[in-house]
């Protein structure tokens, strides 16, 4: 009985000559496990085409809800983005597919697990380190670094010769990720960061010379920090997060142009669009700044690059991140409220904010002086504050000229 291997499969050009090549090389009866979370395939004709391929069982996984929950919402409030700009949907999406790959294939009595990313890029480590986390007796295949195929034309032409079907081009185009939270682009024009993106390389969101004229409002609830409503309706994380992505495109938000450090050590450029991310990230950082003590909040922010850092580099199923969501959830317990945007061609403005645990007081903060604060008290804070930098002059005052310079 031949050995069975779990892929990861997508029904993408890589994936589908995957199958074959598997069972041509390895001897493998092939398991093809398609995970949705949110990408918008027609998952019958992606099935229909693994068996077309050669897969002996196909198996789907609804993830979005689980994607969101307990992947999306967790880096959301942690605030993590990584290099000032990219808000992980790719990276955050591999450790849940991953996930379910595995179980997969502990249920089938697998031998073993593969994938479809290259030599270059950062998924191999996301995969391949959950794969280890999760269930490190699995064997990993990862074609690309075995094969003698080396570009996509080689790929276009060992599917000719095999009679499977695919719809990629020979042209030089984009490579697409795309899921609930985001979607990315690279190649085509991209590979030149001199290059600005052409308009019909962006799919979710309108150009801000297209969006609407007319200012939109939204507001978004939170408990705990993960948000809960929009506009005052209570929401599951997909349909808010739909309906955010469809607010956000409209009216131009979400937008991201890039040059990234990959883990890897390459510089790499892309684009993402994350319309209903940017409006989430947005309102719960108001929301933040409202509830959360000040040194708090400013050792957060630390934490958030240290998140971001471990999402991006595949380091889900970590202690590390472990502990770091601890500290998060601990930092989230009073950041309750709603805030309210206003979207207007690309900008976001800052309609309200509102919390029942809000750390601002007008009496304290208002230019009218009240019994709160008593500004004598400031003369001695500064005095004590001043300490060093006063000690410190004395002593330039007291050392003897030098000559000559």
């Amino acid at each position: 009985m031949p050995k069975k291997v779990v892929l990861a499969y997508s029904g993408g050009l890589d994936t589908s000559i995957i199958v074959p090549w598997l069972k041509e090389n390895h001897g493998y009866d092939v398991i093809a496990m398609v995970g949705d979370v949110g990408q918008g395939d027609d998952v019958e004709a992606v099935v229909k085409k693994a068996y077309a391929t050669g897969a002996s069982k196909v198996v789907v996984r609804d993830m979005r809800q689980e994607f969101l929950q307990e992947y999306v919402f967790p880096a959301l409030r942690a605030g993590a983005v990584y290099e000032h700009k990219y808000l992980l949907g790719t990276s955050l999406a591999r450790p849940v597919i991953a996930k379910h790959q595995v179980e997969v294939a502990l249920e089938c009595g697998a031998e073993a697990v593969a994938h479809g990313c290259t030599g270059k890029g950062n998924d191999q480590v996301r995969f391949e380190h959950a794969y280890q986390a999760l269930a490190p007796d699995l064997q990993i295949v990862a074609p690309w670094r075995e094969w003698d195929l080396t570009s996509r034309e080689d790929c276009l032409d060992y599917a000719e010769k095999r009679g499977i079907p695919v719809t990629a081009s020979r042209e030089k185009i984009h490579s697409r990720d795309k899921n609930i939270w985001h979607l990315s682009h690279e190649g085509g024009e991209l590979e030149d960061p001199a290059n600005a993106p052409f308009e019909s390389t962006w799919q979710m969101t309108n150009s801000p010379q297209s969006a609407p004229d007319k200012e939109e409002e939204v507001a978004i609830g939170f408990e705990q920090g993960t948000p809960v409503s929009v506009n005052g309706m209570k929401m599951d994380a997909v349909s808010m997060v739909e309906l955010l992505n469809e607010i956000g495109g409209k009216n131009a938000i979400g937008r991201t142009d890039i040059v990234e450090n990959r883990f890897v050590g390459i510089k790499s450029r892309g684009c993402y669009e994350t319309p209903g991310g940017t409006l989430l990230l947005t309102a719960h950082r108001e929301l933040e700044a409202l509830c959360l003590e000040r040194e708090l909040m400013h050792f957060k922010q630390q934490i958030a690059l240290q998140y971001a850092e471990v999402v991006y580099y595949g380091l889900w199923f970590t202690p590390l991140r472990e502990a770091l969501d601890a500290f998060v959830a601990d930092t989230q317990k009073e950041v309750s409220g709603t805030v309210k945007l206003k979207l207007y061609k690309g900008n976001i403005a800052i309609g309200s904010r509102s919390s029942e645990n809000s750390l601002y007081r007008t009496d304290l903060s208002s230019f009218t002086m009240g019994d709160s604060y008593d500004q004598k008290d400031a003369a001695g804070f500064i005095r004590i504050l001043g300490l060093p930098a006063r000690t410190r002059a004395r002593l330039r005052q007291q050392a003897p000229t030098e000559v000559g310079k």
